[in-house]
């Protein structure tokens, strides 16, 4: 999940329960500007501290789970790669 998914979640819930952006950031502590570019997909880095202490307030949490597939290493690639170069493509 990305820094956009989760400001777009954080503005989901936030409406869900009727909070304006004022009083999220007001009861969050941090700025209303940061948390409109959060939610707006404009915020390149928050923190994990910011980020934990807003979703906090909407009663929400980040969780840590194994990824569902991995990513090839570039030795992977690399050998996938050697491997096409060398199947003859002339059918």
């Amino acid at each position: 999940m990305d820094i956009t998914t989760i400001g777009e979640e954080i503005a989901a819930r936030r409406k869900k329960l009727g909070l304006s952006q004022a009083e999220l950031a007001s009861k969050a502590g941090i700025g209303h500007s940061t948390l409109n570019a959060l939610e707006n997909g404009r915020l390149g880095e928050l923190g994990l501290t910011r980020i934990a202490k807003v979703l906090s307030v909407l009663g929400m949490e980040l969780k840590l789970e194994e990824a569902a597939g991995r990513r090839p290493t570039l030795e992977e690639l690399m050998e996938e790669e050697r491997d096409d170069q060398g199947v003859d493509r002339r059918g």
